[in-house]
């Protein structure tokens, strides 16, 4: 018995000194869903937001990533380079960057709009993280060259660093009283099931 219990004493004392960090979560690969209003979803509880939809999916196809919202209302693209690197966490292997709402709102250049986002690309890909870019849009408020100029960004971008584009999913959401939150612009929790229906099939493939 003494023997035994000697035994007993120095696994238990090797396991209780381990330096092995085993807090959750750790060393899991992250996805970070960088955005504006869109992705921080003003009104909504958390798990209503796209982000965490999406890390639903990921979960029940047994993907072991950890989703970040990384959104913040009124974000323009200029707004958010300035907080991108920090938003890139370490383990970070995707980003869905899905900004520029704002800047077409606002009626911001398509040269600055575009120079800011391949600039948020390039850094991504400089530390070896994947980039799935959203389509934003431009209402007509600058003009119908702007709206069309500000759309080519998008696709100009996808192609120039080889981008999986995933399309404007706000449409069929903007102005559909059962999508949005009755400001014709942001999207509700049925709305959040859109857009994550709609990321879901470009995203997956990357996993």
């Amino acid at each position: 018995m003494r023997r035994l219990a000697t035994a007993l004493f120095i696994v238990i004392f090797a396991v209780g000194c381990d330096d092995t960090p085993t807090s959750p979560g750790q060393d899991v690969p992250v996805i970070v869903a960088f955005g504006d209003s869109l992705t921080s979803g003003p009104g909504l509880r958390p798990e209503e937001m796209y982000p965490a939809l999406l890390q639903q999916r990921i979960s029940r196809e047994g993907h072991d990533y950890r989703v970040i919202n990384a959104g913040v209302s009124g974000d323009t693209t200029s707004d958010g380079l300035a907080r991108f690197d920090a938003a890139l966490v370490p383990d970070t292997e995707i980003v869905i960057l899905a900004i520029g709402g704002n800047d077409g709102l606002r009626g911001v250049p398509a040269a600055t709009v575009e120079r800011n986002i391949s600039t948020m690309i390039e850094r991504a890909q400089s530390r070896g993280i994947n980039v799935l870019l959203c389509q934003m849009e431009a209402p007509p408020v600058g003009g119908l060259l702007y709206t069309i100029d500000f759309h080519r960004v998008y696709t100009r971008l996808a192609e120039r660093y080889k981008l999986p584009l995933v399309p404007f999913f706000l449409l069929g959401i903007i102005g559909n009283e059962e999508l949005d939150l009755n400001d014709t612009l942001h999207p509700n929790a049925a709305g959040h099931r859109v857009i994550a229906d709609t990321i879901w099939p470009y995203l997956r493939p990357m996993l």
